[in-house]
């Protein structure tokens, strides 16, 4: 099959007029005619995608969800407190002073009540400041909020059973959140 040839499927095609300018493909809009492909996403110099130059929404929940445990710590320590102070009023309340059965599981409870206490009050300290890292913390502050959030839900479902269910439900979301892709691109975006 020669150039000329009717029956040739790449040949030109017969009897057709060519295409003045201005007719088929649109000249003014500053592209050939057969290059009309999207341009590609922008790539990082590191290669792969490009990070993320706003925080991902499911990190921001995570961060948001932070702060309500944080909230929920306050009244846990405020409740625990009240209840310890409340103790060391029925010890010495004169009534009870010959209950030597109350006065031993009061002196026992209360000591740990306090340590409950000092412990969340610890706890609330840690999570705060992890809870301000998500703005700028690279991929340690990632970690550390992960094995924060993995302890947390795991001291929510052992000692505090009924009270610690909402902390479980919000410290697993939170290690999801900044466990998957999202969180891994924001916490490990380059900072300039």
């Amino acid at each position: 099959m020669s150039y000329g040839d009717p029956n040739n499927p790449y040949g030109a095609p017969q009897g057709q007029q060519p295409q003045q300018p201005g007719y088929g493909y649109p000249q003014d809009q500053g592209q050939a005619p057969g290059y009309g492909y999207p341009q590609a996403p922008p790539v990082s110099p590191y290669g792969g995608p490009a990070a993320p130059t706003t925080m991902p929404g499911s990190v921001g929940a995570a961060r948001v969800m932070m702060w309500v445990i944080v909230g929920l710590q306050v009244v846990g320590i405020a409740i625990f407190a009240f209840a310890a102070a409340a103790l060391n009023a029925a010890k010495d309340d004169d009534s009870l002073k010959d209950d030597t059965a109350f006065q031993d599981l009061v002196g026992n409870s209360t000591g740990v009540i306090w340590g409950y206490v000092v412990f969340g009050l610890a706890w609330l300290v840690f999570a705060a400041v992890l809870a301000t890292k998500f703005k700028n913390g690279g991929n340690g502050a990632r970690v550390t909020i992960l094995v924060f959030a993995i302890i947390t839900a795991v001291l929510g479902i052992y000692p505090f059973i009924l009270v610690g269910l909402v902390h479980t439900v919000l410290a697993i979301l939170v290690a999801v959140f900044v466990g998957n892709a999202n969180g891994k691109a924001w916490f490990n975006r380059p900072r300039y």
